[in-house]
């Protein structure tokens, strides 16, 4: 893990300054406005959506998830160094900047938080994953996935490939812990490296080495040897 106050000097030093007590203020109203005698603020994305369903946006890489919670608010889990380095509810509330989310990455940090289908979906097309119908596992309730995801809300341990924003939406939905984008990057990699162009590759690689190093011994022999073998085998 990077050392967390250096990434947190290194995101202090990018950020701008402090929100002002007005600004604050105004925000807190606007919170405290969205729910109104323990009822739900009413959306046009509840015309859309329905409480419990798993939204997707496309990124450039990779695609996010979150959980539809209704009133416009989606619970979702991102990489964030902010609730490591400061304690300003105010600031952690604020959307989630690319820098944050970087840090976030680094610091393997990151929390479930609500925000609303504006932030969620960061400017890119909103859509109800088709999961459903491909997996085999049952679909829970969308009150009991909603329950769930709130339930979560806090600072959440980050991965990228074993706890990320798709394993936690498949939590909620489906009660297991899966992604599918981490599998297919993992199957990605291991055609990559366990091909035999690899093993061929390495083969000629150690030779060489081991000829300009002019280090030929029985282990160096072996090492040459072995390293490219296991490859072949395991392509």
């Amino acid at each position: 893990m990077f050392p967390l106050p250096l990434l947190g000097l290194l995101f202090i030093s990018a950020s701008g300054l402090e929100p002002s007590a007005e600004k604050k203020k105004e925000k807190e109203n606007e919170e405290e406005l969205e729910c109104h005698g323990g009822e739900r603020r009413k959306s046009k994305y509840d015309m859309i959506f329905t409480r419990g369903d798993l939204l997707e946006v496309p990124r450039t890489l990779f695609i996010h998830f979150g959980i539809y919670l209704g009133g416009g608010r989606v619970a979702h889990f991102i990489p964030d160094i902010m609730p490591v380095i400061s304690s300003d509810q105010y600031r952690i509330r604020q959307m989630v900047s690319n820098t944050r989310l970087l840090l976030g990455v680094l610091a393997k940090c990151g929390s479930v938080r609500v925000d609303s289908v504006e932030d969620f979906a960061y400017g890119a097309d909103i859509r109800v994953n088709p999961m459903d119908k491909v997996l085999s596992h049952a679909v829970l309730k969308g009150e009991e996935v909603a329950r769930r995801a709130e339930k979560l809300q806090g600072e959440v341990p980050y991965s990228l490939l074993w706890y990320n924003c798709e394993h936690f939406v498949m939590s909620c939905r489906y009660g297991t812990v899966m992604s599918f984008q981490t599998f297919q990057f993992c199957k990605t990699m291991r055609k990559l490296l366990l091909s035999r162009r690899v093993a061929k590759a390495a083969a000629v690689l150690a030779v060489s080495l081991v000829l300009y190093l002019q280090a030929v011994s029985l282990c160096s022999a072996l090492l040459a040897v072995i390293l490219p073998f296991l490859i072949w085998m395991a392509s």
